[in-house]
């Protein structure tokens, strides 16, 4: 007799098999077709390799509940086990890295501004070195600042003062720093104050960085690094919340996968007799 408990993992592990069948597709259309951007392209060898492992792994859960063959259900518990703690670590390193990195109110603004120094040391060796240069190309080629040249926002400076920027597209690298004194003019050109006028667009670096030409702006600027960080840390926290409902439904799995195994064996001693 089929048990709840071996449908119950034999449907799980079916339905990840199509998601790895869908991110195995999906990777290798990228590699056929030539007009995927180089950002996009960058993912086309990890998206192979998880699906995969997951195309993989469910596959042999599925053999081992639907066909009732204990050494694959085995093997299975043990991958799937050795993932539950392997998950279970990297949540915890998650949540310990991305505990820093909250940003600074600015007088007069409603968005926020971030700085490098503000996160952990680990995260910020993602926009380190040459790390960068592809960051950088990445977000020049997305046209991050494209929107903000339509519209009232664009225009108005306290339009522009009291819009809730995102730290990646806007408050990190499509305008100059808050404490650079800059005079608005558009969203995404300002012009710089006069030199008898402040001291402070001296003090920080990323002043002299901004550029007014809109494939430059602010993206060579240690502002533009905190935005990706800040944008880093906001979807590595929506990753430790879905990495602990995968810790439940991994479990919860698990469990029906030793129920299944029981199943198994209770099956062959009854063919055996």
């Amino acid at each position: 007799m089929f048990r709840v408990s071996n449908f119950v993992v034999g449907l799980a592990n079916t339905l990840v098999m199509l998601v790895g069948a869908s991110a195995i597709g999906y990777s290798i259309y990228m590699f056929v077709h030539h007009d995927v951007t180089d950002c996009e392209s960058a993912i086309r060898a990890p998206l192979l390799t998880t699906g995969i492992i997951l195309f993989l792994v469910s596959l042999i859960g599925v053999i081992g509940s639907c066909f009732k063959e204990n050494v694959a259900m085995v093997s299975y518990l043990i991958i799937l086990f050795a993932g539950i703690v392997a998950l279970m670590i990297f949540s915890i390193f998650l949540f310990f890295v991305t505990n820093k990195g909250a940003g600074h109110v600015v007088s007069g603004r409603v968005y926020r501004e971030y700085h490098t120094v503000d996160f952990s040391t680990w995260l910020n060796g993602f926009v380190g070195g040459k790390r960068w240069v592809g960051i950088r190309s990445c977000l020049a080629e997305a046209s991050v600042c494209d929107d903000l040249s339509d519209g009232r926002v664009s225009q108005i400076a306290d339009a522009f003062y009291h819009k809730n920027l995102s730290p990646i597209q806007q408050s990190g690298c499509c305008k100059p720093p808050s404490d650079c004194n800059f005079q608005f003019r558009n969203a995404t050109f300002w012009m710089p104050p006069a030199k008898n006028a402040t001291t402070v667009a001296t003090e920080n670096g990323d002043c002299g960085e901004w550029s007014n030409v809109q494939t430059e702006l602010c993206f060579n600027c240690n502002a533009c690094k905190a935005g990706v960080l800040a944008n880093i840390r906001e979807k590595w926290r929506h990753l430790l919340v879905f990495n602990i409902c995968l810790l439940v439904l991994l479990i919860t799995v698990c469990s029906c996968g030793c129920r299944a195994r029981r199943n198994n064996l209770a099956a062959t001693e009854s063919d055996r007799a």
